[in-house]
């Protein structure tokens, strides 16, 4: 039954996925940004499921296991560091994004920072600026290495659910996920992967829903469950993690702030921002981007609390694999198979999206023209994912340990210049490509080196960032005096 259930929610997935080549209009602009006229709805549901990766569906889970409810400070810092940051970008990005130039998260940037100076350098956006397309090009290259060996890493830990729940072997749920996604992608790209999403979000969100059920009836019930927190230890229902006073718990929440407002450094997420009609506001698709979001990982926090009820002997807290054992030992097999289709989902939700922006990056950035044929932009995407499949089946830890870490290097790339631009700032090629480097450099010194490690490191990546960005103004003026 647990198969059976599980491969009845794959074939909706897949059945949604190609009935998007019947709403497709066969051009390379709808194969990338699904015709930008996509309805709040779609947008939003896709975007926050995207957001809503395989390592955030089990990471939290595992966070809380270890935290308790001081996890909660997680998710308030991340969703309003990321609502911070989507107030007044999403706006201009929506309006850049229906320019017919841009077809790319690459492309969005350098036409926006062209658009912030002068009318000249925007005539000349390409083909005789020669700046503007090696910028175009290095942020493109960015988005293809990094996006590449993160869709390897979702595709791998898809697979971790189908290993204890069906006996499957690591290599059948990567390749499986691999031939799903590859298939629907060439039948509608992007507008296929928006669909996609919008039925995986809801997957997510009904299994995340039922694992809470499930074990607060396992536990006693509510008042139980609350009473069994308390159990575990004194610090436990704390509400910030023991011993921080109170500037470190300032000092806790203001990094996982600025992980939020990463978000404007995820070339996945932002592409589908673009891909919203002109007919609705950014207003009304966030409506439905927080509603969701707000209620996932509230649900989430609340699995975490659970497990560590029902799980209290394990002394590591194994997220890849216990939120499928739990469920497999409290759950009726028809839920269980709804569980491991939620799992696959957050994952593969991920990397279809990661999988097309890498191609608008490789057909439209890293070649000296953009490449106008759909049959050699689909090329693209095939040769993206066949590359993730492989790093993927080479099971190379290595390679799946950085990708922890994905979200912090483009976050302090790209999400500073993005605010930047966003309040309508000038700046050029050459001090935006300064900013982006510092900033991934800042990340990897506070990341690698251990560094104020109660801090999410992106916090001074994001601070790198932003003081080249300020010192270039200061630069700027003290040559116009």
């Amino acid at each position: 039954m647990i198969l059976t259930t599980f491969v009845l929610f794959l074939l909706v997935f897949f059945a949604v996925g190609l009935s998007s080549y019947w709403a497709s209009r066969k051009t390379t602009s709808d194969y990338l940004v699904a015709g930008k006229n996509m309805s709040p709805a779609l947008v939003g549901l896709s975007a926050v499921a995207t957001n809503n990766s395989g390592f955030m569906f089990i990471g939290m889970i595992g966070a809380t296991y270890s935290m308790g409810l001081s996890s909660i400070w997680i998710m308030v810092g991340w969703i309003f560091g990321d609502w911070l940051a989507q107030r007044h970008t999403v706006p201009v990005i929506q309006d850049i994004g229906h320019k017919r130039q841009v077809h790319s998260f690459s492309g969005l940037l350098t036409y926006w920072i062209l658009q912030n100076g002068t009318s000249s350098q925007l005539e000349q956006q390409d083909d005789s600026n020669r700046p503007a397309r090696r910028f175009r090009q290095i942020v493109g290259l960015f988005t293809v290495v990094f996006l590449t060996v993160y869709a390897a890493a979702q595709l791998k830990a898809g697979s971790k659910a189908t290993e204890v729940l069906l006996d499957w072997s690591p290599e059948t749920g990567v390749i499986l996920s691999a031939i799903m996604i590859f298939f629907y992608s060439m039948a509608g790209g992007l507008r296929a992967s928006i669909w996609t999403d919008v039925a995986q979000s809801i997957v997510m969100l009904s299994g995340m829903a039922l694992m809470v059920v499930f074990g607060v009836q396992a536990v006693g019930g509510p008042i139980v469950f609350w009473q069994a927190l308390h159990g575990v230890s004194g610090s436990y229902v704390a509400w910030f993690p023991q011993g921080f006073g109170f500037i470190e718990a300032g000092l806790f929440v203001l990094g996982w702030v600025a992980g939020g407002m990463g978000v404007l450094g995820q070339p996945h997420i932002i592409i589908r921002f673009m891909t919203l009609s002109k007919d609705y506001t950014a207003k009304q698709m966030q409506r439905y981007y927080y509603g969701w979001f707000i209620i996932f990982y509230g649900l989430t926090i609340l699995a975490g609390l659970v497990s560590r009820i029902l799980m209290p002997e394990l002394t590591s807290f194994d997220a890849e694999l216990a939120l499928p054992s739990l469920a497999e030992q409290l759950m009726p097999e028809i839920f269980v198979g709804l569980i491991l289709a939620a799992l696959f989902a957050a994952t593969m939700s991920t990397v279809d999206s990661l999988v097309l922006s890498c191609s608008a990056a490789l057909s439209r950035d890293l070649t000296r023209q953009p490449i106008e044929s759909l049959f050699l932009t689909k090329v693209a995407t095939a040769f993206i994912l066949l590359a993730a499949l492989s790093l993927a089946l080479s099971n190379n830890q290595t390679v799946f340990s950085l990708v922890l870490d994905a979200w912090g290097w483009l976050g302090s790339a790209f999400a500073p210049l993005m605010l930047w631009l966003a309040w309508g700032r000038r700046i050029t090629l050459g001090w935006a490509m300064a900013s982006m480097l510092f900033g991934m450099m800042v990340f990897a010194v506070f990341a690698y080196g251990g560094l104020l490690s109660q801090i999410y490191s992106i916090t001074f990546g994001f601070i790198g960032g932003f003081a080249v960005l300020i010192f270039s103004q200061s630069a700027g003026k003290r040559r116009s005096i």
